[in-house]
């Protein structure tokens, strides 16, 4: 198996855990994973990637490209916490997905304290013990 939302979803459906039952409690968590995959993921990877490069014009015209397209999806991010706790209702695999990239939020150069709301969101998930577990594991 791979690609991250279907290893998810493979992984939810297994545990039976973070991933509401209903269809209708599902829609929102597959919106939320789906947006997470076609653009959370894809554009703050681009910063990433331009960050890196060492030609000057390049550099700048990739990070002003992609940087303000990242800043406009964590203002997306933003808005829908301020009306959730968590981004599809209850805690669920999408918040993982999108957590996946804003525990990278230094490197995108995004402030948290310009998104209160994704600052909530984020301290509280990155106060889970298996979060807190995860981030200090030692990979190989």
């Amino acid at each position: 198996m791979f690609e991250s939302g279907a290893i998810l979803l493979y992984l939810a459906e297994k545990t039976g855990q973070f991933l509401p039952k209903p269809l209708s409690e599902r829609i929102p968590v597959y919106e939320w994973l789906m947006w997470q995959m076609g653009g959370f993921g894809p554009m703050p990877g681009q910063v990433h990637h331009f960050i890196a490069l060492t030609n000057e014009q390049d550099r700048a015209y990739g990070l002003k490209r992609y940087m303000a397209e990242t800043v406009r999806l964590y203002g997306v991010l933003d808005r829908r916490l301020a009306q959730h706790e968590f981004v599809a209702g209850p805690l669920s695999i999408a918040d993982f997905a999108i957590l996946g990239w804003a525990w990278r939020h230094p490197r995108h150069k995004v402030d948290l304290a310009d998104f209160p709301h994704v600052n909530r969101w984020y301290d509280a998930l990155m106060a889970r013990p298996a979060v807190k577990r995860g981030m200090e594991a030692k990979l190989d």
